[in-house]
């Protein structure tokens, strides 16, 4: 753990130290984070901010450390002994915290000196800390309250991460509400007879939490670290009397002895067979494995296409069978013991809500699930069945209060009040400066334009928002459109426009289905016209009298990468996993990415490269390294800032803006730097990398960004190379294998090597 916190404090560009029982130890902590996937590290260079040392050796050197983070065992005796070291060598007025997850703050200060204790708080992070977006601090019995502030600011801003402050109690906020969660999965598991298989499937995205589901999860966490949380619990919450549920059930058990432990032993709930990795899943009963089969549930043919979550969920609870009696067991308790838990863990439902969300990716805390469901609905449900409800939601009730959120925009500004489980009534949530969503302002101050595809949105200061909400964010007519009115709106009204969406991705890319039909039809003529428009919209952006900003994060694939490279700066997410990847479905970039390419790239051969095996970066880090972003373009750490970010750039833009006019003085290749692109080819096909089909885009592909083989290095226009984008485009959509790789990405959604 301590070597992924000390990967991600490299990623902020933050150097550090990082210490264990021996250097050979420390330098295997540090490969493993290199090495690991998923990746610790934006880049592998970043591992350079990272001194390896041991205890005995270079304790001495935290005199020169400005914050001393403690993940060692989860062991009292242990920890105090190394505290003990600390407390000699570091500096006054340094930062001191411990990413114990179970231990309480209290006991590991206890007669420490008092600067110390002031200094002293916890700063629980998820593993892997890259990824997971909480952080929880929980301060200790002495800690200054303005520190509280600080780190959280800090790690907020430069580490990315959603600060809640904690309470000093067992488990703090989420992995008391994790464990509980998976303490009653599994013993509804066992209660209602199912398979691994199937509670996976119930516990997934289905009902808004990560396709890791609950026994997938387990194997990634460890058994054995679930079952040291689940007995720590139990024996740290006497008086809960939810107490039992935190027992783990027979069959686990019986897979700790026999040391089935889950990804780290290579068998667990799951585990891979043969040369094909083949997933295979255990009988819980007769503890055999044999291949993991998609459960198939009768009730869920039509549930599960409901798109919207809360009415989802709401059909899936409402169902007469297995798959509602599990799922309404698993999801009422889970809301039961959430409002049971306030205040003794939190005072407020917003940082359990948080917290949930934050640390387990769920799409909704359990508060926001009970809201989904229908606060009043659902209580007298679970009143009906006999179940007692916490005396706080009692209370709710008997207020008349209808759910535990509710708007109160005032003035246009996006307000938000949440149900006070610790007193009688609603509180104002107070304002996340520096933080933006979409959702909310458009409630409060509603759309300028919208269509299926995507909305015109008012930011405030000037600053107009084209927000893509299509399915997976795939750019089609209606996307094109809106964006187009953009720069109507922008010309006329507005100082700056910024491109961004607060979906699950940024873009995934074109339509490919429209793309399928019109060459499936041969309707060329059609194709080629909405190519074009495509291209000039680019363009448009690209040259806007104001400036145009993009804010990607997540996927920003084919289209999805193309429209940002032409706007004339880029605010990414540090999560961007960017690329121009149309080889995978047998085209060429059609859009500009070529030319876009050409223009930031001077080397075509690293251009070619990239393009022809649809290379996408693993980070925004490497996304600049790859020519996507520029200089002047900016990177956010933290995903929820990443809208204001961008408005601050495209506002910064605003004074003296002068977007230039289209080039015609591009560099191109020419016959000899095709030449070399398809040598390169050559050589991938007779190493076997490539197929027969892949030769031919690559040719294209070739002599696209060669500039179409001209005689010797010339200069071109970009219009040029739109027109032979466009021509290389349309000549590959007509091939059938082209057409069979786009079917096979649409129904399986994974590149066909024909």
């Amino acid at each position: 753990m301590g070597s992924r916190i000390a990967a991600q404090l490299a990623n902020a560009g933050v150097p550090s130290l990082l210490l264990d029982l021996d250097a050979a130890t420390a330098k295997k902590g540090l490969d493993a984070a290199l090495k690991g996937r998923p990746g610790a590290f934006f880049v592998p260079g970043n591992a350079r901010l990272i001194t390896t040392g041991s205890f005995d050796a270079d304790i001495a050197r935290i005199k020169d450390c400005d914050w001393i983070i403690e993940a060692v065992s989860e062991n009292l005796a242990i920890k105090r002994a190394l505290y003990d070291r600390i407390v000699a060598h570091r500096a006054p007025g340094s930062l001191v915290s411990t990413n114990t997850s179970g231990i309480p703050l209290a006991q590991i200060a206890e007669g420490y000196p008092e600067e110390f204790r002031e200094r002293f708080l916890g700063t629980h992070f998820f593993n892997p800390p890259r990824y997971l977006h909480l952080a929880e601090v929980i301060p200790g019995p002495a800690t200054k309250p303005e520190l509280l502030t600080f780190l959280g600011d800090f790690c907020d801003r430069l580490l990315g991460k959603g600060v809640v402050i904690c309470k000093d109690t067992p488990n703090f906020i989420a992995n008391r509400i994790g464990s509980f969660f998976g303490s009653i999965v599994q013993q509804q598991t066992e209660v209602l007879d199912l398979s691994i298989e199937e509670v996976d499937l119930l516990t997934g995205e289905l009902i808004g939490l990560p396709k890791s589901a609950s026994y997938r999860l387990l194997d990634i966490v460890g058994l054995d670290v679930w079952a040291h949380v689940t007995r720590n619990l139990h024996a740290a919450v006497p008086n809960d009397p939810f107490r039992d549920i935190f027992v783990l059930p027979g069959f686990l058990n019986e897979m700790m002895t026999r040391g089935w432990l889950g990804d780290k032993t290579g068998q667990g709930c799951y585990k891979r067979v043969g040369k094909d990795r083949e997933i295979w899943a255990i009988d819980r009963k007769t503890f055999e494995y044999h291949a993991a089969v998609k459960p198939r549930f009768a009730s869920l043919e039509t549930v599960r296409k409901i798109e919207a979550l809360p009415d989802r969920l709401k059909a899936l609870v409402a169902l007469d069978d297995k798959v509602g009696s599990f799922l309404w067991q698993v999801l009422s308790s889970h809301m039961i013991y959430s409002a049971h838990m306030v205040p003794e863990i939190s005072n407020r439902i917003v940082e359990i809500d948080r917290a949930m969300c934050w640390g387990y990716a769920n799409t909704l805390g359990p508060f926001e699930l009970w809201d989904a469901l229908g606060f009043e609905a659902t209580a007298r449900r679970m009143e009906a069945e006999g179940r007692h409800l916490p005396d706080n939601v009692q209370r709710m009730l008997s207020a008349g209060a209808k759910s535990f959120y509710q708007a109160a925009d005032a003035d246009g500004q996006p307000k938000t009040q949440y149900f006070d489980l610790a007193g009688t009534g609603y509180a104002e949530l107070e304002p996340r400066p520096g933080v933006t969503v979409l959702r909310a302002v458009k409630r409060a101050r509603g759309v300028i334009k919208t269509n299926p595809g995507a909305s015109l949105i008012d930011l405030g200061d000037g600053v107009l928002c084209a927000e893509f909400h299509s399915k997976m964010n795939s750019l089609g007519e209606d996307t094109l459109r809106m964006l187009q009115a953009g720069l109507v709106e922008l010309e006329s009204n507005y100082s700056a426009m910024v491109i961004a969406n607060q979906g699950d991705n940024f873009s995934v890319g074109a339509n490919l289905m429209m793309v399928l039909l019109a060459a499936q039809e041969g309707e060329w003529d059609e194709l080629n016209l909405a190519i074009h428009r495509y291209q000039q919209l680019n363009m448009q952006l690209k040259y806007a009298a104001k400036p145009v900003v993009a804010a990607p994060f997540g996927m920003a694939l084919g289209g999805g990468c193309e429209t940002p490279l032409h706007c004339a700066r880029i605010q990414a997410s540090a999560e961007l996993y960017m690329g121009l990847v149309e080889v995978g479905v047998g085209v060429i970039p059609g859009g500009g990415g070529c030319k876009e390419m050409i223009l930031r790239e001077r080397d075509v051969k690293k251009s070619f490269e990239r393009l022809g095996f649809a290379k996408v970066s693993g980070s925004a880090q490497e996304a600049r390294e790859f020519g996507y972003l520029r200089d002047g373009d900016g990177i956010s750490m933290n995903k929820e800032r990443l809208i204001d970010d961008a408005k601050g750039l495209a506002l910064s833009l605003v004074s003296g803006y002068a977007p230039g006019a289209p080039r015609t003085d591009v560099t191109v290749s020419g016959a000899e730097g095709f030449a070399l692109m398809k040598m390169g080819v050559w050589m991938a096909r007779q190493g076997g990398y490539i197929s027969d089909y892949d030769v031919v885009v690559g040719e294209k592909l070739a002599h696209v960004l060669s500039g179409g083989r001209l005689t010797g290095s010339q200069q071109v226009s970009e219009q040029y190379l739109l027109d032979l984008e466009r021509e290389a485009f349309l000549s590959l959509c007509g091939r059938p294998e082209t057409q069979a790789r786009i079917q096979h990405m649409l129904k399986t959604g994974k590149p066909l090597r024909n």
